[in-house]
């Protein structure tokens, strides 16, 4: 009786089982199953399957295909065929197609429609070269009072570039929530394709704020009433037909958005909690309200204008004072369910299901991440348009794109509402084709986050992009369990000590990461102890192996750094925690509250960061090293 279920989860993609991190094969339970073709929109009893299979019809096309731009594609369509280029130009015949420039075109042939994904096979490499990871966020002394912004960001480009760094990397600088205080992670945001207006520079001084960490519940209320003021300044000098040109532009998807956000401050962050008709964005109760609020649509367009002009004017300060790629912006994974991005075009998400990860050794239950997932289905009848556009939104503005948890384009975990996850197949050709053509427009590169439990055949596929990998120092090890010597680290990767989910070099040296979660409760004191055995043994090979591979102190930052530069990988990412010796980690995974998550301030501001000896000796060590 299940057989047709079986088939319709198979046809969507949704993998039987998994292997997990210990060799253990999972299968996919049949709640699971049924869960992840309700959140798809398909249906998930055996009677509507069996119908729904019996009225598909057998395709003469592909959903989709990959050529190579500037060709024509290996695909002939069976009799007359209509052919809408990305630009808009149209064509018809019959036979052969013709060639194709660079993008997404548009077939239809025998009552289907075949999206063609003209991309470059693959991206060049960016030369050698290193740069400097910050927190936006953290980019205020407790001096200096209020949180980082982008005339933070510009300042800390124009005086990183004269050391020598080719770029600057942050946190994800997507539209969050401004009216939910307690929203103050980077990585769950309400809209990819709109920018975080707290990091606006209004020009308002802040007070000063004490040794604690930052209270965000201060100071998105003061940065929303500053942004306020600086409106009515803007409007009452008459405006600026810059903003204007901007804003027809964007068209209807920044008024959706400035609607949301309208919409937010009369009634909550999250749409599910609206009332019913205006959760969805084209009811003509939302339309009405549309009309009501169009004077606090112009505010939050306006708002946004200034984050992308601001923004740009930091990537532009970073490219003239010499940096190669200038910024490195981060794109998250998934998107707030409840969010911006989801009201404004629910179709392309599941719904019912977030992105996660499955038990490991670090959480023995997995991880429900809360963030909706692209819906393969849709994406794919979308002409994968949604993931086009995120990706371009972030490339106009940057020279090096890293996208959080790669690993999704080949397969997602998928933690549906009231069963245990299962993992769902992405079109992974067809998603690194799109990168592809983004990141070939932009002329920029695509860093891919491949860490964790990597499917088979992702990394060969992502090398044959050129699109880089990431390899971290803490983990990386040689067939004997020794630290890999830098000679045999990959080519085309960022190479760097660890991330905001990890301990900084201090804190790793210190087990600061496994005191926390120890005082967490996330550690019995046996597991405590066998990790800092473990980490003890860790930190004693790395010493040696640095001692080994320069000739500076070892147990010191500077020659971990040494070890990093003198990789095969073509970009150093150095993070500033530790040049600076800051202990502690940005982000411990797995707690909400009980740890000042994307609260901590960095000790200094871009010129005192830029002036202090341990930057330039780091700068020293990677220039002696090619970089």
């Amino acid at each position: 009786m299940a057989e047709a279920l079986d088939r319709l989860a198979s046809l969507a993609g949704i993998l039987p089982g998994y292997t997990d991190v210990t060799g253990q094969y999972r299968p996919t339970a049949p709640e699971t199953r049924d869960a992840l073709l309700a959140a798809m929109g398909l249906p998930a009893t055996t009677t509507e399957a069996a119908e729904w299979l019996a009225a598909e019809p057998a395709r003469d096309l592909p959903e989709w295909t990959v050529s190579v731009d500037d060709t024509a594609p290996d695909l002939t369509p069976p009799g007359p065929w209509r052919l809408t280029r990305e630009d808009g130009h149209e064509a018809e015949g019959a036979g052969p197609l013709p060639v194709l420039p660079l993008g997404r075109h548009r077939l239809e042939a025998a009552g289907e429609t075949c999206w063609i994904l003209s991309a470059p096979p693959r991206l060049p490499l960016p030369p050698r070269g290193w740069g400097l990871m910050v927190p936006l966020y953290g980019l205020r002394s407790a001096a200096r009072g209020g949180i980082g912004d982008y005339a933070d960001l510009a300042e800390m480009g124009s005086e990183l570039a004269p050391h020598g760094a080719g770029f600057l990397g942050l946190n994800p600088v997507h539209a969050g929530f401004p009216t939910d205080p307690d929203a103050a992670s980077p990585y769950t945001p309400s809209h990819r394709r709109r920018l975080a207006t707290l990091h606006v520079a209004t020009g308002r001084a802040a007070p000063p704020a004490g040794d604690g960490p930052i209270d965000y519940a201060a100071l998105i209320p003061a940065q929303t009433a500053a942004l306020r003021d600086s409106f009515e300044a803007f409007e009452a000098a008459g405006g600026d037909p810059a903003f204007e040109a901007w804003r027809a532009a964007e068209g209807a998807g920044l008024d959706r958005f400035a609607l949301h956000q309208a919409l937010s401050e009369r009634h909550g962050p999250y749409w599910h909690a609206w009332p019913a008709p205006l959760q969805d964005a084209a009811s003509p109760e939302t339309q009405a309200a549309a009309a009501e609020l169009a004077p606090d649509m112009r505010f939050h367009a306006w708002a946004q204008w200034m984050a992308e002009t601001q923004l740009r004017a930091a990537q532009e300060a970073a490219k003239a004072a010499g940096m190669t790629e200038g910024l490195y912006l981060d794109l998250a994974v998934g998107t707030h369910p409840h969010g911006a991005e989801t009201w404004e075009d629910p179709a392309s998400f599941a719904s019912g299901a977030s992105l996660g990860a499955p038990p490991d050794a670090f959480s023995a239950e997995g991880q429900n991440w809360n963030l909706a997932p692209f819906n393969p289905r849709a994406l794919i009848a979308a002409g994968f348009a949604p993931l086009a556009e995120t990706l371009a939104r972030q490339l106009r503005l940057s020279g090096l794109l890293r996208i959080d948890h790669i690993l999704g384009f080949e397969r997602a975990f998928w933690v549906p509402n009231g069963a245990p996850g299962g993992y769902v197949q992405m079109p992974r050709e067809a998603m690194l084709a799109v990168a592809r053509i983004e990141a070939a427009r932009a002329g920029a590169t695509i860093v891919g986050e491949d860490l964790g439990n990597i499917p088979d055949g992702l990394g060969h596929a992502l090398d044959a992009s050129g699109i880089l990998g990431c390899r971290l120092t803490m983990f990386e090890s040689g067939a004997d369990g020794a630290p890999r010597p830098p000679g045999d680290y990959p080519e085309a990767v960022v190479a760097s000590f660890s991330t905001h989910d990890l301990p900084t070099w201090k804190g790793w040296r210190a087990g600061r990461d496994i005191d926390s979660r120890t005082a967490l409760g996330h550690l019995s004191p046996d597991q405590a102890e066998d990790a800092r055995q473990a980490r003890t043994e860790a930190v004693a090979a790395l010493d040696r192996a640095s001692a080994e591979s320069t000739s500076l102190p070892a147990a010191t930052a500077e020659a971990m750094h040494a070890h990093l530069a003198q990789t095969r990988a073509r970009l150093v990412a150095v993070q500033v925690e530790n040049v600076l010796g800051m202990p502690d980690q940005p982000n411990l995974p797995g707690t909400v509250t009980e740890y000042p998550n994307w609260r901590q301030r960095l000790p200094a501001g871009p010129a005192e960061i830029a002036a202090d000896p341990r930057l330039a000796a780091t700068a020293r060590i990677m220039q002696d090293n090619g970089r």
